[in-house]
């Protein structure tokens, strides 16, 4: 544990320090403190903010810790770009490992509540945050989470969106910076020809989707099995990531709700 907080911290640290961010003489507490403390919070307590500044400031890891309101405040300070660059950072570390050139994209549901509560809800509102889960074979409330992770389960990229939307739809949002060449494996919900077409011409990527046995363009054999394999590293990568999140993310705005599902993502990519 000891040497995980230390490794987040250096990452942290030395990120600011390329990025040329310097902090106020007058700061209690550092950018690379309060980043780190919220990293730590999605690593290992389930995204409580409170434990994991408690856990910090009883082992001493950290001198000046600031109060619960103020740490809040400071941490919802941090600009988003921020929290891209540092993301676009660790992806630039998964791509140059990533020696196969192989990747994977699917989707996860976060619910924002239980559908008891769906009218309570105050995080979202309307029937576009209302999705199903095959896995579960439920409907939820919330978001879903698509990611495109390496051949070995290191996140890549995501994207955010509503529950509703299709995995294609939101597929398509992805910035895919793979290196050209790079094969992007796929499951069902995401049969596009045309989107075939246009990956193949301008990135030169090429997107592998299970074919239907009536399906217009056949797949060879060992293509589906390759597929098939590269398909249960990724359903292993998403097991592991929803082990991180806590079964009941608290959050009191929406902008909250989605910072804690970046920060495990960028825990876990850590």
């Amino acid at each position: 544990m000891q040497e995980r907080i230390i490794t987040i911290y250096c990452l942290c640290d030395d990120f600011l320090k390329a990025m040329g961010v310097v902090d106020d003489p007058q700061a209690q507490m550092s950018t690379a403190e309060v980043m780190t403390t919220a990293l730590i919070a999605a690593d290992m307590f389930g995204g409580c903010f409170e434990r994991s500044r408690a856990f910090l400031r009883s082992h001493g890891y950290f001198p000046h810790l600031l109060s619960k309101s103020r740490f809040n405040r400071r941490l919802h300070a941090l600009p988003e770009a921020l929290w891209h660059a540092f993301g676009h950072r660790l992806s630039g570390v998964a791509l140059q490992t990533n020696a196969s050139g192989e990747y994977g994209v699917d989707s996860l549901p976060v619910p924002a509540c239980d559908n008891i509560r769906i009218r309570r809800c105050r995080l979202y509102r309307g029937a576009a945050y209302r999705g199903s889960s095959a896995s579960t074979r439920r409907y939820f409330f919330g978001l879903r989470v698509h990611l495109l992770i390496t051949a070995t389960g290191q996140p890549v990229e995501f994207v955010l969106a509503p529950g509703a939307t299709a995995d294609l739809a939101a597929c398509k949002t992805l910035e895919l910076d793979v290196p050209p060449g790079s094969t992007i494996y796929a499951d069902k919900a995401y049969p596009d020809y045309g989107w075939e077409d246009l990956l193949a011409q301008i990135p030169h990527l090429q997107l592998v989707v299970p074919r239907k046995a009536n399906a217009k363009r056949s797949m060879a054999g060992w293509l589906r099995y390759l597929c098939h394999y590269t398909r249960k590293r990724s359903e292993t990568t998403f097991s592991q990531s929803a082990a991180l999140f806590a079964r009941t993310l608290r959050a009191v705005t929406s902008r909250c709700f989605e910072l804690k599902i970046g920060l495990f993502i960028l825990a876990f990519a850590i």
